[in-house]
C-alpha cells in the first residue's frame, strides 16, 4: 500500500485528504502532528509521496521541500506542492514534482499522485 505524507496546517483539509486518501487505498500520516524536526519526521516516515503546503504556519513548505531535495534518501519521492496563490513556477524550482492550486478537485490529487 503506497505512503501518503501530508504537510498540511488545516485541520479540516488534513480530515478531508485522509478520507480520500484511504478510500483510494493509500495509507496516510500527517507531518503536523509529529513534534521535532520535519525533515528528520520525513526521513523517518519515508512515505511514496508527500503533498506539501507552500504555507505550514512557522514553517515555508518551499524551503522545507529544497532541504528534502538536498537529502539522497529523498531524491526519489514524489512531492506535490499546494497553495491557494499562484506560485507553481516557484515550487517546481525547489524541486516539486507537480503543483496543485488550492482549491483543487480530489480526482486531480488522485491522478497526480498516480502519474
Amino acid at each position: 500500500m503506497p505512503k501518503v505524507l501530508l504537510a498540511e496546517d488545516d485541520p479540516m483539509m488534513v480530515s478531508l485528504l485522509k478520507t480520500l486518501l484511504k478510500l483510494e487505498g493509500y495509507e496516510v500520516d500527517t507531518l503536523l502532528d509529529k513534534p521535532g524536526n520535519y525533515l528528520q519526521t520525513i526521513l523517518n516516515i519515508k512515505p511514496d509521496a508527500i503533498l506539501v503546503d507552500v504555507y505550514l504556519g512557522e514553517t515555508n513548505g518551499v524551503e522545507l521541500v529544497r532541504e528534502m531535495r538536498r537529502q539522497p534518501d529523498l531524491e526519489s519521492m514524489k512531492i506535490i506542492m499546494a497553495s491557494g496563490s499562484p506560485r507553481e513556477e516557484e515550487c517546481m524550482a525547489a524541486g516539486a514534482n507537480a503543483f496543485l492550486l488550492k482549491p483543487y478537485m480530489p480526482d486531480d490529487l488522485i491522478k497526480t499522485l498516480r502519474a
